[in-house]
């Protein structure tokens, strides 16, 4: 199989995480930049990684890249490009999203525009026709421009990654699912260990955690776009996959995982994404104020997305909030706390200084992700703290 650059972008911030996740599936990185990691792939890795890749929001195949500085550029540049080797005579291609950073060319609309003829011009040529009927499978294309160099990609997911099929019921402020799995995995908290969020909302971290536990590929349940490229991967290689992936699961796995929301309805919207997850019976979820947060273990997990302004606007309630889960975080016995916040005050609420912090961007909003770290649990104690 002919092998491809394929493109998997992420958070800012969180780029190592992704790559890991590359390598254990076997794969060569090519490069790591700012927001997305590059490796080297067939159409079989394609399969592989839209559908076990937890913290990537899609995967696109490289096309090619070219330097264009004028619009006469960019046409001829896209117009080289070896459309017909991806589009079959029917396909319905077009230039989903176009982005431009520190380039001559910047109006997403004209790049769009121009490229789309350029693509056509090619496609006559190769095929001897005039027009396309456009009637068969979908082949979005999204265009890159930094510093004049234009990378034109197929993507292969259609909708993001993060939708991964589960959460129909959301809270005002959720986090993402590729986030929450990307910071989950930041920690070194594994299934054997508690891991408590008292501000679940609609449940993301405790769902990532437990499918984490369960050995649940992110994307087994869910839909691709390259799955109606037919003409570019066997259907039965997606077959293939999985169901690899559904015979690594471990649905039966023991865990100690639990969601608190001071909101009854949220819980109850949480509880229905997890049994949507397939994951429910994994996770103990409350209704149950920050304020009453105590667990008897010793070395567990606090992980979590506070409220920071979204939900309580209010600077002294916020205040409140956060001293009274320094507070309970403090009355628990040898644990460690990850928080994403925006939250200026974290760390005097916390009652201590974040061991490690990292600037993360929650969509738009630059967060920062506090690490209060615990001891580690003694060696020989290590496989019997869930005893």
């Amino acid at each position: 199989m002919r092998v491809f650059e394929l493109i998997a972008p992420c958070h800012f911030g969180l780029e190592a995480v992704l790559k890991r996740e590359i390598l254990d599936l076997g794969y060569e990185i090519s490069s790591v930049e700012d927001g997305k990691v590059t490796f080297l792939g067939d159409w079989e890795a394609v399969c592989y990684a839209n559908i076990f890749l937890r913290t990537t929001e899609r995967i696109l195949v490289k096309v090619g890249a070219f330097t264009a500085r004028s619009f006469d550029e960019l046409f001829e540049g896209t117009k080289a490009l070896p459309w017909e080797q991806f589009l079959p005579e029917d396909g319905k291609f077009w230039v989903t999203k176009a982005n431009s950073i520190k380039s001559k060319l910047f109006s997403p609309s004209d790049i769009q525009s121009i490229m789309k003829k350029a693509m056509v011009e090619r496609m006559k040529q190769a095929y001897g026709r005039s027009t396309f009927p456009e009637t068969g499978a979908s082949y979005p294309v999204r265009v890159s421009l930094y510093k004049d160099v234009v990378t034109v990609c197929l993507d292969t997911s259609g909708e993001s990654l993060h939708k991964r099929g589960y959460r129909k019921l959301t809270a005002k402020a959720p986090i993402s699912e590729t986030l929450a799995a990307a910071l989950i995995m930041l920690t070194p908290w594994k299934e054997d260990r508690v891991f408590v969020d008292p501000f679940c909302g609609s449940g993301t971290f405790v769902i990532e955690a437990a499918m984490m536990a369960a050995h649940i590929a992110p994307g087994v349940n869910r839909n691709f776009q390259a799955e109606s490229w037919t003409n570019l991967i066997d259907p039965e290689i997606w077959e293939d996959v999985r169901e690899e992936a559904r015979g690594m699961e471990q649905r039966d796995a023991s865990t100690d995982i639990q969601g608190y929301d001071i909101d009854g309805e949220i819980i109850r919207a949480a509880r229905e994404n997890a049994k949507l997850a397939g994951v429910e019976h994994m996770i103990h979820f409350q209704q149950r104020p920050v304020s009453l947060m105590s667990h008897p273990k010793k070395y567990g997990f606090l992980i979590t997305n506070p409220p920071y302004g979204e939900r309580i606007g209010d600077k002294e309630e916020l205040f409140s909030l956060y001293s009274e889960l320094g507070k309970r975080f403090a009355a628990l016995d040898s644990w460690s706390a990850y928080l994403i916040t925006s939250y200026e005050d974290t760390e005097r609420c916390m009652g201590r200084k974040a061991d490690k912090n990292r600037k993360i961007y929650n969509g738009m909003m630059k967060t920062y992700f506090y690490q209060f770290l615990g001891p580690k649990p003694p060696k020989r104690q290590e496989k019997e703290i869930e005893a």
